[in-house]
């Protein structure tokens, strides 16, 4: 009877169990034994499996590129040297139920809901108060076309792609002064690489600032630092487990966290790897991850900082440096070489977010009511927006966002 039910059925099994006298080496618990007592079938799998665990959970054999174009198209089925199935990762996440199975899977994902916890703590420990913001808006959240539109009972609306508006609200206009929240983001961008979706977690915060935006810089600084550490402390199993299939090395970083100012960042890029990349230009993914290389090796740290952006870059309500108006007081952070943050003090002044706005040719008409919340007085305020699948695809090295996405949605995938 038992012999007979199909792989991945659900049993009912009660038994008595033995420590054996030799490790059991077919066996993922090696050093137990149980004889069986009853044994029930509560639901047996009615179709034949599309991969097996055992393919399922076969380490990974080389590395992937984590950056670049990516096609689901091209990772299918292998053969694998030791007579077995390498499983691709379209049929993974075909069948992303079977998939969420694998040891591996289940303790990224276990990672993935304790960095949500360690946000929470770390936030509330500084006073910060948890706010819901709509994901669904009558225009563009950042002034851009990426949007997803709908028909909003005959109003144009669209999914959020930030809760930047709503966030700024809370924090500088109604008084709430330190907020943060999490909920999914949407982008309408067709970017097809293996850093990218459609759908995503964010995890957002914003906070007045009392006399300098590095009081923001300094929330997040104890905000990631508290948060690699209690995954080191609190997910010990669970990163063996992702180590035994994904093998990496775990995360460097420093106290305080490494800053360079965006001018620093491009210096190391030219004296060290060659690199034509000029101060006031913005970085490509190429050259983020070649600095991400060269700071790894100078300062010895996986987690770094940059400030100072070119304001030309940056969106259009970014504050200006008011000591270089082609800088701005803005920043991104940067794990393994790959950002998981951008963020920046807010202008807070209509007037010259108006001006802002025009630069950038943006219509006033379609930004008024995201100018028209500040008229009735407003704190300085800073935050930023941080990737959740991002950062943990790149605590735990993996070379993928999807395999840190519990059901991806990217431009070729909306199902299931």
């Amino acid at each position: 009877y038992i012999a007979g039910l199909p792989l991945e059925s659900v049993v009912d099994m009660k038994g008595v169990i033995t420590v054996p006298d030799q490790p059991i080496e077919s066996a993922t618990q090696k050093m137990i034994e149980v004889t069986i007592q009853s044994f029930h079938c509560i639901s047996k799998a009615k179709q034949a499996l599309p991969f097996t665990m055992e393919d399922a959970c076969r380490p990974e054999s080389g590395l992937e590129t984590d950056i670049g174009a990516y096609n689901e198209d091209d990772e299918v089925a292998q053969e694998d040297g030791d007579d077995g199935v390498r499983v691709g990762q379209k049929l993974r996440l075909n069948y992303r139920w079977l998939d969420l199975r694998t040891p591996a899977n289940q303790s990224i994902f276990r990672v993935e809901s304790m960095v949500g916890c360690l946000f929470r703590e770390c936030l509330i420990k500084k006073g910060f108060i948890e706010v819901h913001t709509p994901k669904l808006i009558g225009g563009a959240s950042e002034g851009g076309s990426d949007v997803f539109t709908l028909d909003y009972f005959g109003q144009q609306a669209c999914l959020s792609q930030s809760p930047q508006l709503h966030k700024q609200m809370a924090a500088a206009c109604s008084g709430f002064e330190r907020v943060f929240t999490t909920g999914p983001v949407f982008r309408a961008e067709k970017s097809n690489t293996r850093r990218h979706l459609c759908e995503f977690t964010g995890l957002d915060l914003e906070m007045v600032i009392q006399e300098h935006y590095d009081e923001v810089l300094q929330v997040y600084s104890d905000l990631f630092i508290s948060i690699f550490d209690g995954l080191n402390e609190r997910c010990k199993d669970e990163l063996e487990r992702v180590r035994e299939q994904h093998p990496f090395q775990d995360l460097q970083y420093l106290r305080p966290t490494l800053k360079l100012t965006y001018a620093e960042g491009c210096k190391l890029l030219r004296d060290v790897a060659g690199v034509e990349q000029d101060d006031f230009e913005d970085l490509s993914t190429e050259n983020e991850k070649k600095l991400g290389d060269i700071v790894k090796e100078k300062y010895k740290t996986d987690f770094f900082f940059m400030d100072k952006y070119p304001l030309s870059v940056r969106p259009f309500y970014t504050m200006p440096d008011p000591e270089n108006p082609k800088l701005s007081n803005s920043y991104d952070f940067f794990i393994r070489g790959q950002e998981i943050l951008s963020g920046a003090q807010r202008i807070h002044e209509p007037d010259l977010l108006e001006e802002r706005a025009k630069v950038w040719g943006i219509p006033l008409k379609d930004i008024e009511s995201y100018v028209d919340s500040f008229r009735h007085g407003a704190l300085p305020h800073g935050g930023g927006g941080i990737g959740l699948e991002r950062v943990v695809m790149l605590f735990l090295g993996l070379p993928n966002i999807r395999k840190a996405s519990w059901f991806p949605r990217d431009p070729k995938r909306i199902s299931p």
